[in-house]
């Protein structure tokens, strides 16, 4: 099969998207539909310098947003179907422009969006999902051939956030029910001659939840299949874009077309703020994976993901320089095996930089800082499992939200048994930013990236201090300061927006043992289901988060229940 090498191209259409935390996953279709000409001409305009870039790198295609503005139909409500028509014009435009360009345009898709009329409709007619959608993509490829292929998601649907005319939600829950979705569709992408890009990504709901690192799950949902359209597409681990994780070994499973997704806009770890290097742990992905099957390309995620108030925009702000040395090196190492070193001297001399090795240097303490301070090392090495997902090994921070709390202070007693190593590694990163200052300077990279990084690393470090020092004196009043003076300094939003952070100093009133009982009866270590997994964390624990959710709602900390999809999908 053809190589695949996709970039994803939806930064354009938030500009002027005028809210504090952006949610990143898909394009702000209400924000889009109010817009006039100039406004679209702005996004083709910025589409064409990012396909010429892209393009001029390596990449041969396009990820773009969302077949259900664009795919027509006569039971969608009047009024939504204006709008689309509307979207169909503008969006050809934008294809147009990719296409010239030299990438090839891929549509997104979550399995199963709809309307209140359209599902209403559904309802009446007892038409089964599968066959709408079967007919809604053999009308969409026949009304857009300059459509290359479709990337769809069945494992996570829209965050709570998301108010639009259509919403997306979880129709496939089991791996037999993703096996009768592709075993219906794929007929329709052979007949078009077009490519089903399906993404094994979940957040964990319904047996289907753990498709992304269980053999099981992943052999019963594509077990006969064998449709040269169909590509499989698996982020790089076993959970979502962090570091300290394995390379996920379906990749070895399977004789199918795959690609691998990458993400050089890295969500958890700054947006671009800073330097958050992907160069070294993408070199050994990409060696690993060629002993790996029919591994055809990658995903490259530079400008989607994550619910933040970062605003940097891969290849169109300048601003965005580290995510351009993320992606640039990322489809060096991919695409032709380059060397990490020998990549970022390029690009060095490509953006007319200074120093390439006062750069590199760089990049390394950076990389330090990130692993060592921005991660807790000995907690984020561990593996571990709750219900369906694997726990991320990020536990201080998420998204924009950096988290001091007496809580997390206990959390990380228990799993992190090296305290002086731990302090010791927040120290020697905080002298790695003071040595980065000079070396930005002879660089020729942005030294205001280095000193914002150098703040919020060092409010890390005094949660570092406030989690395992035990002689740490008015720790408490010495980060509520630093709180205060960093708060000062960095705007809520904006192309250099400061983090969120969130204190709670009020005691866990929680023994330290029957903090580990709980530990230990919620998660596990391997991969495997215990008895007590199947028997009750995958079953009675759900009923028990209902009762509390629907009774003791402020046990449910505001954060975990209003992002992204919310926690509670975790227990479906």
């Amino acid at each position: 099969m053809t190589e695949l090498l996709l970039i994803d191209t939806i930064g354009p259409f938030f500009r002027g998207y005028d809210r504090r935390v952006i949610n990143w996953s898909k394009i702000p279709w209400d924000h889009a539909g109010r817009q006039g000409a100039a406004w679209w001409e702005t996004v083709c305009r910025e589409l064409n310098v990012i396909g010429r870039q892209a393009a001029s790198w390596g990449f041969n295609a396009a990820s773009m947003d969302d077949v259900a503005h664009l795919a027509d139909h006569e039971w969608i409500e009047p009024e939504v179907r204006r709008r689309i028509a509307r979207y169909r014009s503008e969006m050809r435009n934008c294809f147009r422009v990719l296409a010239h360009t030299g990438l090839a345009v891929h549509v997104t898709m979550d399995v199963f969006s709809a309307t209140p009329g359209l599902l209403k409709r559904l309802s009446i007619e007892g038409l089964n999902v599968n066959d709408y959608l079967t007919a809604l993509l053999d009308r969409f490829l026949s009304d857009f051939p300059e459509v290359a292929g479709v990337i769809v998601r069945i494992g996570e649907s829209d965050g709570k956030d998301v108010h639009d005319d259509f919403r997306s939600q979880l129709v496939i829950k089991t791996p037999a029910d993703a096996r009768e979705f592709l075993q219906k569709i794929l007929p329709v992408f052979e007949k078009h001659q077009r490519r089903l890009i399906f993404r094994t990504w979940t957040v964990g709901a319904y047996p289907i939840g753990d498709l992304m690192w269980h053999r099981g799950t992943f052999a019963d949902t594509f077990k006969g299949i064998t449709s040269k359209a169909l590509v499989v597409s698996m982020k790089y681990g076993e959970t979502d874009f962090f570091r300290y994780l394995p390379l996920n070994r379906n990749f070895f499973r399977t004789p199918l077309a795959k690609i691998v997704e990458l993400q050089t806009r890295r969500e958890y770890e700054g947006c671009g703020e800073y330097p958050s290097f992907v160069g070294w742990q993408y070199e050994r992905y990409a060696r690993e994976l060629k002993q790996a099957e029919n591994v055809i390309g990658c995903m490259v995620w530079c400008q989607t993901g994550g619910w933040v108030p970062f605003r940097r925009l891969a290849f169109i702000d300048k601003e965005a320089l580290w995510n351009d040395l993320n992606t640039y090196v990322t489809i060096r190492v991919v695409k032709d095996g380059a060397l990490v070193e020998d990549a970022v001297r390029a690009f060095a001399k490509e953006r007319r930089l200074g120093d390439a090795d006062a750069l590199l240097e760089l990049l390394r303490l950076a990389d330090e800082c990130v692993r060592e301070l921005l991660y807790v090392e000995e907690f984020a090495q561990q593996k571990l499992f709750f219900r369906r997902v694997r726990i991320p090994p990020m536990l201080t921070v998420y998204w924009g939200n950096l988290f001091v709390s007496h809580s997390i202070r206990k959390l990380l007693r228990y799993f992190v048994r090296d305290a002086d190593g731990a302090l010791r590694s927040a120290q020697r990163c905080m002298d790695n930013l003071d040595r980065m200052m000079p070396l930005a300077e002879r660089a020729g990279v942005p030294v205001a990236d280095i000193e914002y990084m150098r703040d919020t690393f060092g409010l890390l470090a005094l949660a570092r201090e406030y989690y395992f020092a035990d002689d740490a004196t008015d720790i408490e009043e010495r980060i509520l300061a630093a709180k205060t003076a960093y708060k000062g300094k960095y705007n809520k939003r904006g192309l250099r927006a400061r983090y969120r952070v969130k204190t709670d100093f009020k005691p866990l009133l929680l023994n330290p043992r029957h903090l580990g009982w709980a530990v230990k009866f919620l998660m596990r270590r391997r991969r495997g289901y215990r008895m007590v997994d199947r028997l009750i964390i995958l079953s009675a624990l759900s009923l028990i988060y209902r009762f509390i959710a629907a009774r003791r709602p402020h046990w449910i900390p505001g954060f975990a229940s209003k992002s992204a999809m919310g926690v509670d999908v975790v227990f479906r």
